[in-house]
């Protein structure tokens, strides 16, 4: 504490006397010349040259200049500490608008550091400073505009920095967390410093960390991210939650970058060098996840299951003395159609299990849609030795539900919403969320994508998406669209004619995704291209969407079902065809394989809870398949996703099929 009070307060008292001084040092970066240099802080060449002499000659990059400040002038230098510039030659028919549009900077910044053109007009060969924030290098990113055309910073390196006295136990990893930069940026800051001893001075970034704990211990240690990491694998690594990890270290909120130091929890394993350390556990499980189940095979509890499903009929609203009523109610009301499908689904995976030998005591109550109804049903009705609740299907009743049955730690299971809900210990997510079945295509990705000429396509309203799949796949290209429209042409300079082509979508603009998917059918002809999308929403489902090219592309997508086998499932069909004179719908499967797999688990341990802990791989059924685990802030998530492919006879496959 005593060595961290001193280095803050000579850290104070370093402020304090720079506030008196009328100048300030500027490291020279490369590409900057005397010009730019007197521009960007308002100054003349001349006030430049009276103090640094030697500037007259070759400016040496890294090399130091005094810059004499006005209070004017150093007000300007606080504004600009995190810009650096791009010297940029005037090309025929350029114009401001364009340059902002290339560079994404306004207009008014691009005047700002050249004041000639508040007044005149872009002249063909000057030479104008382009502002651009200081930022980590990343994937090159080719603009639908002006790929080729876009100029690159020169020199991306840490420009400014200051000094830090090592304190004793510091490491090279918590002193580079706390300032932002990699461990091999600290490193070539410092070539001459093979060992941190305490005391001496060493150079360092001047983003620090707004963190007072700097050292390991036993709770917490530092890891370098490493390359082609995820955030969802380093949570799983790590086991703690992303959002844990993202409050821990705030700087993810620009994204993951390789080299990133993370405080992370101590996994204290002594067998492990810091940086390799193996989450042994984690694979062991996700090997054991692997594995599918058949709980058919493994029954052992046969008391009779009390088994009770909530759903949003909302029946108070219908008259009851009218059967045309309840038809007109069912044709207009989805909501409806949906409880009904679902629950036909229910009985016949009752009737299933019965067959087996599990007898279950069904009983079903209405909503209404409505929380207060909830409430009302578990008030008045017993449910203390319920074995399971399937339903509600909306959010807020299912939270609801959840809440009111923790008591009896009585298993509330969400069958169909795909929303991240709030945490509750006896709260079961069977539909997983769009997060997992992005994450799960990012680890098909990942793992699949080697050897593969990889090309990102994401509008400006996927940019986070952009940013996770670079991160996972760092020799990719990327291409982004300022339109809700793409041509071939753009692709074209992109692909590769011996390798094979790997084109990510990321959009929902239903122009943007009919132009690529023709553009890319067309060019099929003369490379070898796969379309993929981690999320395969309306847009893609659209009739100006010409589902031909999606087969003829191989369009892959993470998927909740897969579409069920009607050789496998032909007795289920006709059992329900016999009973409702109609083929089932995705509602109808689902009610049935969920219900079937809860009675299924239940009849092979003592409860739910406890045939999670026996059975660790995952169930599969006619056109769903679960695999649960558990929430770190209480309740459990269905985490089993099929990565569906479709072929140019439009028919669906397991792509992931293990």
């Amino acid at each position: 504490m005593k060595y961290l009070l001193i280095v803050c307060f000579l850290f104070q008292l370093s402020t304090l006397s720079a506030s008196a001084q009328e100048f300030k040092y500027h490291t020279v970066e490369a590409g900057e010349t005397v010009y730019s240099i007197a521009k960007a802080y308002n100054i003349s060449e001349e006030a430049i040259y009276k103090y640094n002499p030697d500037a007259k000659g070759n400016l040496e990059v890294s090399s130091k200049l005094v810059i004499p400040l006005s209070q004017q002038k150093k007000e300007t230098s606080t504004e600009t500490e995190d810009i650096q510039f791009i010297t940029h030659t005037v090309k025929r028919k350029e114009t401001l608008y364009r340059l902002s549009k290339d560079y994404n900077v306004e207009i008014d910044e691009i005047k700002r550091f050249n004041k000639h053109l508040y007044s005149e007009e872009l002249k063909r060969g000057e030479e104008i400073l382009i502002p651009q924030r200081k930022k980590a290098a990343g994937n090159t990113e080719l603009a639908s505009s002006r790929e080729l055309d876009i100029p690159k910073a020169v020199n991306q390196e840490i420009s400014e920095t200051r000094e830090h006295v090592i304190l004793p136990k510091e490491t090279k990893y918590g002193i580079a967390r706390k300032y932002g930069i990699t461990v091999k940026e600290l490193e070539e800051l410092n070539p001459k410093v093979d060992v941190l001893k305490p005391g001496v001075m060493i150079r360092v970034g001047t983003d620090v960390l707004d963190e007072p704990v700097i050292l390991t211990d036993e709770v917490f240690e530092f890891y370098e991210v490493k390359p082609k990491e995820t955030l969802f694998g380093l949570s799983r690594k790590f086991d703690v939650s992303q959002d844990s990890l993202m409050s821990l270290n705030p700087a993810l909120e620009d994204g993951l970058k390789i080299g990133m130091v993370l405080k992370v929890p101590n996994t204290d394993d002594e067998d492990n060098l810091p940086g390799e350390t193996e989450d042994l556990a984690s694979e062991a499980e996700n090997e054991n996840a692997n594995k599918k189940l058949d709980l058919s095979n493994k029954l052992s509890n046969f008391n009779t299951k009390e088994l009770v499903v909530l759903l949003p009929y909302n029946l108070s609203q219908i008259d009851q003395d009218s059967i045309s009523s309840y038809k007109d109610a069912i044709l207009d009301d989805r909501v409806l159609r949906i409880s009904l499908d679902f629950y036909s689904g229910v009985k016949m995976a009752v009737e299933k299990a019965k067959s087996l030998g599990i007898s279950t005591q069904l009983k079903t109550y209405d909503t209404r849609r409505n929380v207060q109804e909830v409430t009302n049903i578990i008030n008045s009705n017993d449910f203390s030795s319920v074995d399971a609740v399937i339903g509600p299907l909306l959010q807020n009743t299912t939270e609801a539900a959840a809440a009111r049955l923790a008591q009896y730690n009585v298993p509330v299971i969400s069958p169909l919403s795909n929303r991240e809900m709030r945490s509750y210990q006896n709260l079961f997510q069977s539909r997983p969320t769009d997060e997992i079945l992005k994450n799960a295509m990012f680890d098909y990705l990942e793992k699949n994508a080697m050897g593969k000429n990889v090309i990102i396509i994401a509008d400006a309203a996927k940019n986070q998406e952009k940013n996770e799949l670079t991160q996972i796949l760092p020799n990719s290209k990327v291409i982004l669209p300022s339109e809700a429209y793409l041509s071939a042409e753009k692709i074209k300079g992109v692909l590769s004619k011996t390798q094979e082509n790997w084109v990510i979508l990321e959009s929902s603009n239903i122009g943007l995704i009919s132009s690529t998917t023709s553009a890319l059918n067309r060019l099929a002809r003369e490379h070898q291209i796969k379309l993929f999308t981690t999320n395969r929403n309306s847009g893609f489902e659209d009739d100006v969407v010409d589902n031909e090219h999606l087969g003829r592309l191989n369009f892959h997508y993470p998927s909740v079902d897969k579409q069920y086998d009607d050789m496998m499932t032909e007795a289920f069909i006709e059992d329900y065809k016999e009973q409702f004179n109609m083929i089932p719908n995705q509602y109808v499967v689902r009610g049935y394989d969920l219900t079937l797999d809860i009675l299924l688990r239940l009849a092979s341990a003592e409860d739910l809870y406890d045939s999670f802990e026996k059975y660790t791989g995952f169930t599969e059924y006619h056109e769903n398949k679960f695999h649960y685990t558990s929430k770190r802030n209480g309740g459990f998530y269905n985490d089993a996703v099929y990565i569906m492919s479709l072929d140019e006879e439009l028919n669906l496959k397991v792509a992931n099929d293990q």
